[in-house]
């Protein structure tokens, strides 16, 4: 049995890739090493935290000790590298925690992966590095010029060209993945689609950014997760591979559609100030992994912003944890008895 060290494996995107590994095959034992900041949280993995193939180790992938010690006792054989300082708006606020966990929590997991000789190492990166597009732009490639617009994108961008140089340099077997906005079950409610499922549940105003008319690519966390399993297991050493759900829609139509579908008023809406260089719009092209790994998403928008209304209509004690901060009692808890 092969063991997947899954960084950042207790924030949105990392949890329910844990998830999607120990429930669709049997091959792997997942190791999750997570910091545990605001947006970890253990409670998104209450569902396998007692299954023999997982594990738990709160660490910083910037510690390059504490790393260190994960590798040497789990004997890890591939790296799935979620960990990272994500929110575009904390970025422009607090720049260098972001250069901290991004770019030098890469370096320090590059570097005890390749001591290690690990099979693969796959880097998670996102479609923001590329920068904006035009409305008549074509979606990006994996050929687009890195072009970032924040201190995140930046980050990210940095990160990427680290995986590639240690790729080239030394060997590393290496991937990365650039997939579009995510959305599902378990997404910390900061972003735009769970902000705003929330906020109308609770009868608050929703702030949109500007006019509204930013443009994204929406796919799905579980097409992402079977996206990265592929990538992991098929794809070429020193690729990237753009992941999209093909589901392009400005933000202003995101958010009227779920109004409509928890029956409240766009009244609620309320347009904010925009925040600085707010990219215009992404589209992803993902002909490449269509091509060479077979992957194609499976879920159709509509019904994924639907499904994922129901969750949060069924999972409201979740996420008002979440919005009171409550949530870090039960991971606090959980540590404190290991």
């Amino acid at each position: 049995m092969k063991t997947i060290l899954v960084t950042g494996g207790a924030g949105f995107i990392g949890s329910n890739f844990v998830r999607h590994v120990l429930a669709r095959t049997a091959q792997y034992r997942v190791v999750n090493l997570d910091l545990l900041t605001y947006a970890g949280n253990l409670e998104n993995l209450k569902d396998v935290e007692r299954d023999e193939r997982y594990a738990f180790v709160k660490a910083d992938i910037a510690d390059a000790r504490a790393v260190e010690r994960v590798f040497a006792e789990h004997a890890v054989d591939l790296v799935v590298n979620f960990a990272a300082e994500s929110h575009v708006d904390r970025s422009i606020v607090d720049p260098e925690v972001f250069v901290r966990t991004n770019v030098l929590g890469t370096q320090v997991l590059l570097d005890r992966a390749r001591a290690a000789g690990v099979e693969r190492y796959l880097q998670v990166s996102t479609d923001e590095v590329y920068g904006s597009l035009g409305p008549q732009d074509k979606a990006f490639t994996e050929e687009h010029p890195i072009r970032p617009s924040s201190p995140y994108s930046a980050s990210k961008a940095g990160a990427d060209h680290l995986v590639h140089a240690v790729a080239h340099t030394f060997g590393l077997p290496a991937v990365i993945t650039r997939c579009s906005n995510n959305y599902g079950p378990y997404q910390f409610p900061e972003k735009l689609i769970p902000l705003m499922i929330s906020n109308a549940l609770e009868g608050k105003e929703l702030p949109v950014y500007g006019d509204g008319k930013n443009v994204r690519d929406w796919l799905h966390v579980d097409d992402h997760c079977s996206a990265i399993l592929r990538a992991l297991e098929a794809g070429k050493a020193g690729a990237v591979y753009n992941i999209g759900g093909a589901s392009e829609m400005e933000n202003i139509e995101v958010v009227r559609l779920i109004l409509r579908a928890v029956n409240r008023p766009e009244s609620l809406i309320r347009f904010v100030k925009d925040r600085p260089g707010h990219d215009r719009r992404y589209a992803i092209d993902a002909a490449r992994i269509r091509q060479e790994l077979g992957w194609e998403p499976a879920c159709r928008f509509q019904d994924g912003i639907a499904e994922t209304v129901r969750w949060y209509l069924e999972h409201r004690d979740w996420w008002e944890r979440v919005k009171a901060g409550e949530y870090r009692k039960y991971y606090e808890m959980m540590y404190a008895g290991r």
